[in-house]
Formats: C-alpha cells, structure tokens, sequence
C-alpha cells in the first residue's frame, strides 16, 4: 500500500509547497512530454495531402484546440495539486476514478511499448543490418528493446525528479539537432520548402488536417495535470503547457513533414540518416521517444497505483515490464487500437474540466462519494460517439457528449 509519510511523487495527496518546481524545469518537463515520435507520423500526412500554407494552417487550428483543452488541464492540476486520478476521485467518485485511470494505464502503457519498438526497429535495421517484419525479428532486436525498457522504466521509476533530468538534457538536444538536419536537408533539396510541399496529390482539407493534429495528442494530453500540479501556480502550469503544446508539438510536425517530402522517411531518424549522420540520429530517436515514454510511464505507473492501492514505484515495474514484454507486438498489431483507444480519453479530460469549474470555490471541500456514475455514463457514451460518428473531429465529439449527460446529472442532483 502506499505509505503517505513517504509519498514523494505525491501518488496520494496535493503537492504542496516544498514539491513545487521552478518555471524553467515545468517548461522543459512540457516540452519534454510534448516531444512525441508518433507526431512525426501525423506531420507526414499533412504533408502529403496539404501544401505548405495549408499545412501552416492545420496546425495552428488544431493547435489552439489542443491548447485550450491541456491548458484548461494543466490548470487545473497547477492550482490544485492533484494528478489526474486524484482529480477523477472529486468529478467520478473513489471507486468512479477506477475507470479513467484503468483507460488511461492501459493506452500509457501501449504506447511505452510501442515507443520502444520505434526506437529499437530502426536501430536494429540500420545499425545492425537486421532484417525486420512483422513476422520475425532477430533476439539482437528483442535485446535492444530489452535495454531501452529497462533504461526508460529506470528513470520513470525515480519519479517526477528523473523525468525533468531527462527533459533538460533531451528537449535543447532534440530541438537543436532536428532542426538542423531540417535546415541541412532543405538546402540539399533540389526545391525551396514551400515549392517541395506543393508536390503531389495534396487531397486533404484543412479542417481534416487540423482534426490529425488535435487527434495526436489529445488523449496523452489527458494526463496533462499528471505534470503540472508541480508548478508553482495556475498560471504558471497554463502558459507553460499552452507555450509547451505550441513548439512542442508544431516542432514535431515539421519534423515529420520535412522528413517525408525531402527523404520519403516518416521522421527525422531517416533525414540524419541519409544526411550520414547515424549517430546523432540514434540520439535525437532514443532522447525524444524517452521523454515520451518516461511520462507515459509515469501516468501508468500513478493510474494503476489509484487502482490498486500498491505504491507509483511498483506498478511503474510492473507497466513497464508488461510494455516491454509486448512492445514488438503492440507495434505490429496495436497501433490501430491504440488509435481508438485514443478517443476514449477526452471524454475524462472534459468531465474533469466541468467538474472543476462549475464548483471553484468548494471543489477541495466537497465530500467524495464511491462513484459518480453520470460521470462514468458520460465517458462511456462519449467514447462510443467519438469511434463511430466520424463528422467533425472525433475528441470534440466525444467531449460534447460526455459533457453533456455530466451536465445533465448535475442538473438532476441539484
């Protein structure tokens, strides 16, 4: 069980005073959490069906929707001190919050492991010269996801301390060295950056493309209080996840942009690879899947903790054992779930918005009740909404609707 005289992540209590962090290190911590791989795929298909002012365009319209929904989060989490599944204790009940955090664990996890393969594929390809499908890879590239799980799970384990070291050494390396194998790609193009982008069947609205952007991480965008309640204030925990979702994410776009129209890769791996630069591009795969991975080890690691009752340390053991055990799997089978799995997420983030500012004043005060089942109604019809209604953007969707039947319960208690 955890013990709360030794909680130093905070897994069961506000973060007070002494846990706060400086400005600086919440804003490495947000851009570290930010620095997603799988962006980089979103940012190829932009490319492929927008040409560049579009693509401009697309990312600063699902940009501002992200922004508001994590900063409204990463508010939250900064005024009160909660994480998430403390949070989801007040707007789902005690064992209400069993859910979220369940649905959160579950995809945190899968994406650890996914993000293992991403990173131990490729090496295994490039370095190794192994051959790798989907239907047999070599035990040298189970070892290297092995490493990188071990390594990953290591420093998620110490806590909110190790992710913002990780964070300061790899968020200035991967901006600096991505950009410029960015820079150094375009001048080696036969074509400017704005004639390369206007190549080919461009077939993608800008609304459709702007839907990608806020698809990419509106469901890890959830955990976003999981970070923040270790600001030192509300509006310190606003801007820095705002500024953070802005260049954090845009970078990772352009990345995966640039990468496609210039090397036909999906990231910026293969753009310093055909720049004969294979070392720096293992750093800048291995530094910006960690700082992902990290977090999402982290949030899994506090969800199950909610649930089970055991302490963050052991079940971020236990995720990131199941995470690397399957990562081969879950890269070659799970990404089309995980997908899915996604639009399940919002739902809770909007409930927890709701929750919080429809009662400022008493929301620290108010009694907690064992489950709040509106509540559990609105995540559940929210998710079925946002996988099968595919008009509009399919988080915002499900948001409607959980907020709604929330709203209509509240209404019906008072």
């Amino acid at each position: 069980m955890t013990n709360k005289t030794n909680d130093f992540d905070y897994t069961s209590r506000p973060v007070d005073a002494a846990g706060r962090k400086s400005t600086l290190s919440m804003f490495m911590l947000m851009l570290g959490f930010t620095f997603f791989s799988a962006s980089m795929w979103v940012g190829q298909q932009l490319a492929a069906g927008l040409d560049f002012g579009g693509f401009v365009w697309a990312v600063i319209l699902g940009g501002l929707i992200l922004a508001a929904y994590t900063g409204a989060l990463g508010y939250i989490g900064a005024k009160t001190g909660l994480s998430l599944d403390l949070l989801s204790h007040r707007s789902f009940g005690i064992k209400g919050s069993y859910l979220p955090s369940a649905m959160i664990s579950f995809t945190q996890i899968g994406w650890f492991g996914v993000g293992l393969a991403m990173f131990a594929i490729p090496v295994a390809k490039e370095f190794l010269g192994l051959e790798v499908t989907p239907d047999s890879m070599p035990w040298q590239g189970y070892l290297l996801v092995a490493i990188a799980g071990i390594l990953m799970t290591s420093s998620a384990y110490f806590g909110i301390k190790s992710l913002t070291i990780v964070s300061y050494i790899a968020v200035p390396a991967v901006a600096i060295l991505g950009t410029a194998a960015m820079i150094i790609a375009v001048h080696r193009g036969d074509l400017g950056l704005i004639e390369q982008f206007s190549l080919g069947t461009k077939n993608l609205g800008i609304i459709a493309g702007a839907g990608l952007v806020v698809g990419s991480f509106v469901s890890g965008g959830t955990a976003t209080p999981n970070f923040t309640r270790f600001a030192k204030n509300g509006k310190v925990g606003l801007i820095t996840t705002i500024v953070a979702f802005f260049i954090g994410n845009s970078l990772m776009f352009l990345f995966g942009a640039v990468s496609s129209i210039y090397a036909g890769g999906n990231d910026i791996f293969e753009v310093m690879l055909n720049l004969n630069l294979f070392y720096l591009a293992v750093l800048v795969l291995g530094l910006n899947i960690w700082t992902t991975n990290d977090n999402a080890l982290y949030t899994a690691g506090l969800g199950l903790a909610n649930i089970t009752g055991w302490s963050k340390k052991s079940m971020v053991i236990v995720s990131g054992l199941i995470g690397t055990v399957a990562a081969v799997w879950l890269y070659w089978n799970f990404c089309g779930w995980l997908n899915i799995l996604n639009c399940t997420l919002p739902p809770v983030g909007i409930i927890l918005i709701i929750s919080y500012f429809s009662n400022k004043k008493d929301f620290m005060s108010t009694p907690l009740q064992q489950v709040n089942w509106w509540a559990v109604a609105g995540v559940i019809a929210g998710a079925v909404v946002a996988n099968l209604v595919h008009w509009g953007f399919p988080a915002i969707n499900g948001m409607a609707v959980a907020a709604l039947l929330y709203w209509l319960g509240q209404v019906i208690k008072k």
